[in-house]
């Protein structure tokens, strides 16, 4: 489970090969002792939950970083090394 990125304390990470249980592209966002799995494409949470102002910060990241997010999970489900994506500034 790769960490692709961190910022303001939140870790976003992207499991290799884990388009099984949850079929749209996504990632693992952990911040304290919360998680949620965030949709890439539509940017809902689609398991478990942040406090909402990090849950804002979070969701212009993937706004912003949608494209190379996207090229990251075709990586990972592919088994492939990912890269990083620059943090939230």
């Amino acid at each position: 489970m790769p960490t692709i990125s961190m910022f303001y304390g939140i870790i976003v990470r992207m499991y290799y090969f884990d388009n099984q249980k949850h079929q749209s592209p996504h990632i693992h966002v952990h911040y304290q002792d919360c998680e949620a799995v965030i949709d890439i494409r539509e940017g809902f949470v689609l398991e478990g939950s942040l406090p909402k102002p990090k849950q804002k910060l979070v969701d212009a990241w993937v706004e912003i970083h949608k494209d190379e997010l996207m090229a990251d999970w075709l990586l990972a489900i592919n088994g492939e090394s990912v890269f990083k994506i620059d943090p939230l500034k």
